[in-house]
């Protein structure tokens, strides 16, 4: 089953057409990565998903139920968590979730119970009493996913919800959307390409306004293997003297550095990578070359994306 799917949608702001004619379908109890470079249109797609923007063409159903511009009745199937979630400083997250339950409806009972459920589940129950205002901004963020639970929700949109963190608050984040995905499907916007391999099932790339690539990340890395050898040397004058000797061997499809990695990694690609690799060893053992690593190079998320937003 699809909790979301759209379905030609566009929407422009005078005369910048952001999303054209944009197709997507996420699958249920999945956490998927909605990837595109800063200004591509992730926030405006997810501010038409909630009704909160009018789009100029298409339609968007969540759970089985068409989305209307204006209208909220589809967002009790939505927890969202914005970018930058606005607090009442002066709250603790008691009273906050307390605030936030009355106004979905939700009775004292339930509230009571999700709120120590919730502050658990994101490791906030030790701080329950402290005001919001002494958060750190990871902090904040994990009691936003809190927030976000609260009713429930079949799905849950979270905006970079890591852009902001250092290392330990994006991983606290990334382990507690983990854990959401057994009760709830995750769409996940953010362009750290990092975050989306740890978590993510599914994958969507935003490119010019479209979906230019989306499916499941394992069966897009498998459609998307390349006979591709990954060699880093010790310094640059090791890699110079290899590419002296290697470089116009006649098998060779292609080679290129990396900046991503190190300047003195290279990467090779060739049609018979079983040839090449028996040449490249050769040639290593006969200059007394020895490099640090040597390894069949499998499809990165970054190198994927890379590719697709040329």
């Amino acid at each position: 089953m699809n909790v979301l799917e759209i379905n030609g949608l566009s929407k422009k702001f005078g005369s910048n057409h952001i999303i054209k004619d944009l197709n997507l379908k996420v699958s249920e109890n999945t956490i998927c990565g909605f990837i595109g470079e800063n200004g591509a249109g992730k926030t405006t797609t997810m501010k038409m998903i909630l009704g909160f923007l009018k789009p100029d063409s298409g339609t968007i159903t969540v759970c089985g139920e068409k989305v209307h511009y204006g209208e909220t009745k589809t967002n009790r199937f939505i927890g969202y968590l914005p970018d930058v979630p606005e607090y009442y400083g002066y709250m603790n997250p008691v009273e906050y979730l307390k605030l936030c339950g009355q106004i979905t409806g939700m009775n004292k009972k339930e509230i009571k119970e999700k709120t120590e459920e919730l502050l658990e589940l994101v490791g906030l129950k030790e701080h329950k009493k402290r005001r919001i205002g002494r958060f750190s901004r990871g902090m904040k963020q994990r009691l936003g996913i809190a927030q976000a639970l609260l009713n429930e929700p079949k799905l849950l949109i979270c905006d970079e919800p890591t852009s902001a963190l250092d290392p330990i608050g994006r991983k606290e984040i990334l382990d507690i959307l983990l854990k959401v995905k057994e009760k709830t499907t995750v769409i996940f916007s953010t362009h750290i390409l990092s975050d989306v391999e740890r978590i993510c099932d599914e994958i969507a790339i935003l490119k010019d306004g479209k979906i230019a690539l989306s499916g499941a990340l394992s069966q897009i890395r498998a459609d998307n293997i390349v006979d591709c050898l990954e060699i880093e040397f010790k310094n640059g004058d090791n890699l110079a003297q290899f590419l002296n000797i290697f470089g116009n061997n006649s098998e060779l499809k292609e080679m290129e550095t990396s900046l991503e990695k190190s300047e003195n990694t290279i990467f090779i690609h060739s049609n018979n990578i079983v040839k090449i690799q028996k040449e490249i060893m050769k040639v290593l053992i006969d200059a007394d070359l020895y490099p640090i690593s040597i390894r069949l190079q499998e499809p990165t998320l970054e190198r994927l994306f890379l590719e697709d937003v040329k």
